[in-house]
């Protein structure tokens, strides 16, 4: 065989190979993109009818998601380190946010929700929780000022407390 036969040969294999591991890695990335999309889709049904609250880890898309789902407030760069957590099982349902803000992101918050300063202490000395979260300080939420709405039928109750020193919100809703 001559040399120019053998380099020709030699030139279609590289460019043969090279073609495979091209096709190759262009379809497991189109693979990986469909698995990814197909996961996403499904979490997404599976959201609207078990919506996701993530307790254990902060600015999750589920929790921005009920962030702005249940404080009716646009997420702005001030707002971080959201957690949230639902207990919606039984004849109640009450729902848990803990996020960082400043104090314009707690004046949308409170015009939006028409709540106004409370004295009194919420029944059963604010909430009783079965749950324990680093991120819910129930001691220093208890040193916090208060801010209220109820429904006219009282059966539908919003909290919210704000610590200016640590920009600090924690915001809690539930129905009875």
């Amino acid at each position: 065989m001559c040399n120019s036969c053998l380099i020709k040969i030699l030139l279609v294999a590289a460019i043969v190979t090279f073609l495979c591991f091209y096709s190759c890695n262009k379809i497991n990335k189109i693979v990986d993109n469909t698995e990814q999309k197909v996961t996403d889709k499904k979490d997404e049904m599976v959201d609207k009818f078990l919506p996701t609250f993530d307790s254990g880890t902060p600015d999750t898309k589920w929790n921005k998601k009920r962030f702005t789902e249940f404080l009716k407030v646009e997420l702005t760069p001030d707002i971080y380190n959201i957690y949230c957590f639902d207990d919606a099982i039984g004849i109640d349902a009450s729902y848990r946010f803990s996020f960082n803000c400043d104090t314009s992101t707690v004046k949308r918050i409170l015009d939006k929700h028409q709540m106004v300063v409370d004295t009194i202490k919420p029944i059963g000395d604010g909430i009783i929780f079965n749950y324990v979260f680093d991120w819910w300080q129930k001691d220093k939420i208890d040193s916090l000022q208060l801010y209220t709405w109820k429904s006219a039928d009282k059966r539908y109750i919003k909290h919210f407390w704000y610590n200016e020193d640590e920009q600090k919100a924690y915001y809690f809703t539930y129905d009875l």
